[in-house]
């Protein structure tokens, strides 16, 4: 076995299945798996999904790309796309859940999405995000890696699976993080850790990345803050490294769980958050 980085961390020859693959973090882990040489198959429901899809096609080559526009709330639809992905492409190496609603329907950002309020449409759509999504791409894609005896399947949580929401971060501004969310991506870590168990027989790895604050100009979500100075300074102070995550840093993280180099870490929870939870 080479201990060559190159060697370790490559995805060359690998196919790699990405859901959310068009919002703001979708898009980072997108091209890190690109850039270490997979071909990925892209999952999502925007309208960017299209013209970003071309735009990696013509960097990448359009041998490496191939993008399923659907709603994923839709199961019938998501289910007939997962299995028509599962039969034609030649193989499946990685799966990447990475999609969930970040938005006012599922109680993000608005008054009555905390535990006073939050709505059963709005716990339902954060369970369905945030744990079946994941459910049913593993049980569509997990069949091809059974089939393989190989696989890596990487589900993208969040601090606060680990740790709840601090009030005081939140009080005094428009902010919500909804209590589904936190309860949806604690079972996805759970879940993660039960495919881990039963599925490692057949040389099938499962884990979970956590990550902190990170900021973005262009999507709103609860990891993901548009430029309100006096809460990013407050997520700031909150965290050791005294700033708030770039979306790249997270790339090493997933690389290193989607490629040989993590060939013997399965059911572990790798936290991405510049100390928050430490303290």
């Amino acid at each position: 076995m080479s201990l060559n980085s190159n060697q370790l961390f490559s995805l060359e020859g690998k196919t790699a299945v990405l859901t959310g693959a068009s919002g703001f973090l979708g898009r980072t882990f997108a091209e890190a798996l690109l850039e270490n040489g997979a071909r990925v198959v892209l999952i999502g429901r925007s309208e960017k999904l299209e013209s970003q899809s071309e735009l990696w096609s013509h960097r990448f080559g359009p041998d490496k790309i191939r993008s399923l526009r659907v709603d994923m709330y839709n199961l019938d639809a998501f289910g007939a796309g997962l299995e028509a992905i599962a039969s034609e492409e030649e193989r499946i190496d990685i799966l990447v859940n990475n999609a969930h609603e970040l938005g006012p329907a599922s109680g993000f950002n608005v008054p009555d999405g905390g535990l006073e309020g939050a709505t059963c449409d709005q716990w339902m759509r954060n369970l369905t995000g945030g744990v079946y999504w994941s459910a049913l791409t593993v049980q569509k894609l997990g069949k091809r890696m059974q089939a393989a005896r190989s696989g890596s399947i990487v589900n993208i949580s969040t601090m606060y699976a680990a740790v709840a929401p601090s009030p005081q971060l939140y009080a005094g501004t428009d902010f919500m993080n909804p209590p589904g969310y936190s309860a949806s991506k604690a079972a996805l870590v759970s879940f993660t850790r039960y495919v881990a168990s039963f599925w490692g027989p057949y040389g099938i790895r499962a884990n979970a990345i956590l990550p902190g604050p990170f900021s973005n100009t262009e999507d709103a979500g609860p990891n993901s803050v548009k430029g309100n100075d006096s809460f990013l300074e407050r997520l700031k102070a909150r965290t050791c490294l005294g700033r708030i995550g770039r979306p790249h840093e997270l790339a090493g993280a997933l690389i290193f769980l989607a490629s040989d180099a993590s060939s013997y870490v399965t059911g572990a929870t790798l936290v991405v958050d510049g100390g928050w939870t430490v303290t």
